[in-house]
């Protein structure tokens, strides 16, 4: 199935290549959130160009970015905007923060206390910002992508369990291969900046009218009832799992729904098949698994339980 839109997305995905080196993976997972209108949390250590990643699919997109660096002491309005006394006209006039605007990277934001990090929760879900009784809309597309280290806990805030669900996947950052490394210092070598993307060759080849064209055809990817079954199985098998405290909800599955769907698409495919469900189960679901107490100290990860998951549910033919 041909399509102007899938093409455009893929323009796109070439295009952060030009800037970031070895994190394929990752820009796909960008775009599933983008198609899916659902928000990101990256995880990994820092250095592996998160920034950057983000300020290259801004450019590539022709969308706006902001940045936030989550802090002990930053406070909700430094994110989402406040009122502000205006001498000359004796009045109160709101102040955009940065959480007005289309992709908005969260740096580390584990940081902050869970007053700021609540701060996010309207505006991920609602798509709006309330301040004084006045409700303010953000623009579309609009994609919060937050970030993490996970080998530093000292003076952090862990995400509670039910913000963790308000992301529709969580991406591991990994560290380059060998030869991408090789290639990244290799660039700089030659003179690339990171904060320099007009060098770069970095160009604005999709636009947002190209996003809302590729959100149409997703959603004419059919679902059929075996696999919409495979999806609740899988979901329902976590909650069953003898090393799971809480497994994935009901929102955890139509979240699975909408990352395989926007995946088949992505392939070329016009219905959704049990592989599609298989490629997407671990960055959709892995963050809403809590595991209990006990198999944490055995050392038992997420990824195992999915595995195991996997596994024990039959596959539809």
């Amino acid at each position: 199935m041909t399509s102007d839109a899938r093409a455009a997305l893929g323009r796109v995905r070439t295009e952060v290549g030009k800037a970031v080196v070895g994190q394929d993976q990752v820009v796909t997972g960008l775009v599933i959130a983008l198609l899916c209108r659902g928000h990101v949390l990256l995880e990994g250590v820092p250095g592996t160009a998160k920034t950057l990643l983000v300020r290259t699919l801004s450019r590539s997109l022709g969308v706006e970015s902001s940045r936030v660096q989550f802090t002990p002491d930053l406070m909700p309005g430094d994110v989402t905007g406040s009122l502000v006394y205006d001498a000359r006209t004796a009045a109160f006039s709101f102040r955009e923060g940065p959480v007005f605007t289309n992709l908005l990277l969260a740096d580390e934001i584990n940081r902050t206390p869970p007053k700021t990090q609540s701060s996010l929760l309207e505006a991920m879900e609602e798509r709006q910002v309330t301040v004084d009784g006045d409700s303010r809309p953000l623009p579309d597309p609009f994609l919060v992508i937050a970030t993490q280290n996970p080998i530093e806990y000292e003076g952090t805030y862990p995400l509670p369990e039910a913000q963790l669900d308000r992301f529709l996947l969580k991406l591991p950052v990994p560290l380059p291969a060998r030869e991408a490394e090789v290639e990244v210092v290799r660039r700089h070598a030659a003179g690339f900046d990171p904060r320099d993307l007009d060098a770069a060759g970095v160009q604005t080849v999709a636009s947002i009218d190209d996003l809302a064209a590729a959100r149409a055809e997703v959603a004419t990817v059919t679902l059929s009832d075996e696999v919409a079954g495979y999806i609740v199985d899988v979901c329902r098998a976590t909650r069953e799992a003898a090393s799971v405290a809480v497994g994935v909800s009901p929102r955890g599955a139509a979240a699975l729904m909408k990352t395989a769907r926007a995946w088949a698409w992505m392939r070329g495919s016009t219905f959704v098949t049990p592989d599609d469900v298989k490629t997407l189960v671990e960055w959709t679901l892995a963050h809403r698994i809590q595991l209990r107490a006990e198999a944490e100290l055995e050392a038992v990860t997420t990824r195992a339980v999915l595995a195991s998951v996997l596994a024990s549910v039959p596959v539809p033919r």
